[in-house]
């Protein structure tokens, strides 16, 4: 049997995609139970994060084993095969190993080092020995991922590249500033009482909010998230610090009027649809926003580009004729009246002649090569390409017209390149109200982007803004970490793979002893037990000293790369039968499941 892990994660995948293959819990189990179901895999494990869907599997045909875990995904995450395929990721054997501990220590994360995926991979365990879909295999790889990710976090200083994904978001709500000073004497309220919402709401509180409300489908739940925070943050008064947080607790009917309140909101849910629609959030902020300033953008009067604007300004400019005066240029060979009237045209220029006919072009370009070199040809009536000062220069268009002759060939005509209109962008009034949507598939709608007075960040303008993040050198030592464990875990797994061969062969050596001694007491009845004792040892003895160098040997072989073979070897050499070996691996495995806690 080997390890499979098929997946897709922000690094795979855009966010869109990964919204619409995020897995409920219900799927998660029926996921489970599919995959232990299916002919390919004995053992299964799912990691659903908000950044990530992975299944995990013990399978024994690796080909048949990623056609059916991809299905799986497929159609319990509800986007199509041949949609969800091009995202997906695949990792056999020992680099299905070093993908997991590396997402165990937070190298795969959004933000690198961030801890919180440890907590995430022990659910995941859990869930899967709830469910019993997972056996001795995932059972000992997702435990040792733990020690892995603990053991990089305590013997390096990735916690110092990394943050949770909460402390990232915050961190771009305050637009990189410091998130204590950001956040000192704010309203937040927190949507959902999971482990998601409730690190948020930790976070916050440690930050200086001055209140927190928790709102949750569950009211039970949000209550001891806010008696929680109560009693963790609510007696800083009494030690003298003055940052002091009131928690509590709402229905989630009460959202849309604690969002008119709130100057953060937090939303991390399993919900399926929006929790905050743009126009819920529109409403919240209505009236507390300021209106525009005059000039801020908006056309007015003595605005830029309004019905008053100076003849010389860009209203002008954009009326067409203005500035552009065409007069007549002998022997050009244009339309002058056919193109009367045009913004920024220049009869040496590429406006000019935009859709012209090769032949015509060749007149044009002839007719370039001859004027004069020198010659201001604006003071004949024509004009400058916009952003073009001083003289014209006929052989400068000579080589620009000269390489658009090279399209026309292929296209048959000159491309059209016009500049656009610069468009003055109206000035946004600063946040009133900052959102941070930590779910997959998102809480808050998109749209609310484009809400003034409202600035959200959620899993895709964070995944954008960690892109660029600088990953400390302790990512180094980390690695080297995972390196070094993996390699370890791939010789534990291989010798104990040999282990119930190496077991068998001694139980064979062992009955091979009791019937030699049982046929010497038939014939030498006589024999007293002293004897009997002695002679049994010597011969145990003799059998010991004749296994041991070669069960040894076979270990340290099988532990390393390709020694898998050496159990074959070993069966085959001493004609042991398969059955009593399986039956040995059976027998190991229910005494582990008893002995197996959690990590």
């Amino acid at each position: 049997m080997s390890l499979l892990v098929v997946g897709l994660s922000h690094r795979s995948a855009p966010v869109s995609v990964l919204e619409r293959a995020a897995l409920t819990a219900d799927a998660q189990v029926k996921l489970l139970q599919d995959t232990v179901a299916a002919e390919p895999a004995t053992e299964a494990a799912v990691l659903a994060t908000c950044n990530r869907i992975e299944l995990y599997a013990d399978v024994d045909k690796f080909h048949a084993g990623v056609a059916e875990l991809s299905t799986l995904l497929a159609q319990h995450s509800g986007v199509g095969l041949e949609e969800l395929t091009p995202y997906l990721y695949v990792h056999y054997e020992d680099r299905a190993v070093h993908h997991l501990f590396s997402v165990a220590c937070g190298l795969d994360s959004m933000v690198v080092g961030e801890g919180q995926i440890l907590g995430q991979i022990k659910d995941s365990l859990a869930r899967a020995q709830d469910l019993q879909s997972a056996g001795r295999l995932l059972n000992d790889l997702f435990q040792q991922a733990l020690r892995v990710g603990k053991r990089a976090h305590s013997e390096t200083g990735i916690d110092r590249a990394g943050q949770s994904l909460v402390t990232f978001g915050l961190e771009q709500l305050a637009r990189g500033g410091d998130v204590q000073q950001w956040a000192r004497g704010k309203k937040a309220l927190v949507i959902g009482a999971g482990s998601m919402s409730s690190l948020a709401a930790a976070t916050l509180a440690r930050a200086g909010v001055a209140e927190i409300v928790v709102a949750n489908r569950t009211l039970d739940r949000a209550e001891r998230l806010a008696h929680l925070l109560e009693e963790q943050y609510g007696q800083r008064l009494m030690d003298g610090d003055d940052t002091d947080v009131a928690a509590r607790a709402v229905p989630m009917e009460s959202v849309p009027a604690e969002l008119t309140r709130a100057d953060v909101a937090v939303s991390c849910t399993g919900a399926t649809g929006l929790v905050l629609t743009a126009e819920s959030v529109a409403e919240a902020v209505e009236g507390r926003t300021p209106a525009p300033a005059a000039g801020s953008g908006e056309d007015g009067p003595g605005a830029p580009g309004g019905e008053s604007g100076s003849a010389t300004g860009s209203g002008a400019q954009r009326g067409g004729a203005s500035g552009t005066s065409l007069g007549s240029e002998d022997g050009c060979p244009l339309d002058l009246s056919a193109v009367q009237g045009t913004a920024g045209f220049s009869v040496l220029g590429e406006a000019a002649v935009a859709g012209m006919a090769a032949a015509d072009l060749e007149q044009h370009a002839a007719w370039v090569d001859n004027g004069s070199a020198g010659g201001d040809r604006r003071a004949a009536g024509g004009t400058a390409r916009p952003g073009q000062t001083g003289t014209l220069d006929p052989a400068a268009d000579t080589d620009a017209i000269a390489a658009l002759a090279a399209t026309v060939a292929t296209v048959g005509r000159i491309p059209e390149r016009r500049r656009p209109e610069p468009v003055e962008e109206p000035q946004r009034p600063e946040p009133v109200l900052f959102l941070l949507d930590l779910a997959m598939p998102r809480d808050i709608d998109a749209a609310v982007h484009r809400l003034a007075g409202v600035r959200l960040v959620d899993i895709e303008s964070l995944a954008e803004a960690s892109a660029g993040a600088p990953m400390a050198a302790d990512v180094d030592q980390v690695r080297r970490i995972v390196s070094d464990e993996v390699a370890a875990f791939g010789a534990a797994l291989r010798a104990a793979h040999i282990t119930p061969t190496v077991v068998a062969l001694r139980t064979m050596a062992a009955d091979v002893v009791a019937g030699e001694i049982a046929r010497l007491d038939g014939r030498l009845p006589g024999l007293d037990d002293k004897h009997r004792a002695e002679i049994t040892q010597t011969v145990r003895r003799v059998v010991d000293k004749l296994l041991h160098a070669p069960t040894v040997r076979v270990k340290q072989l099988a532990a390393e790369p390709g020694g898998a073979g050496y159990a074959d070897a070993l069966r085959t050499l001493f004609d042991l039968d398969p059955e009593t070996v399986a039956a040995v691996s059976r027998a190991e495995d229910s005494t582990t499941e008893k002995d197996r806690g959690p990590a």
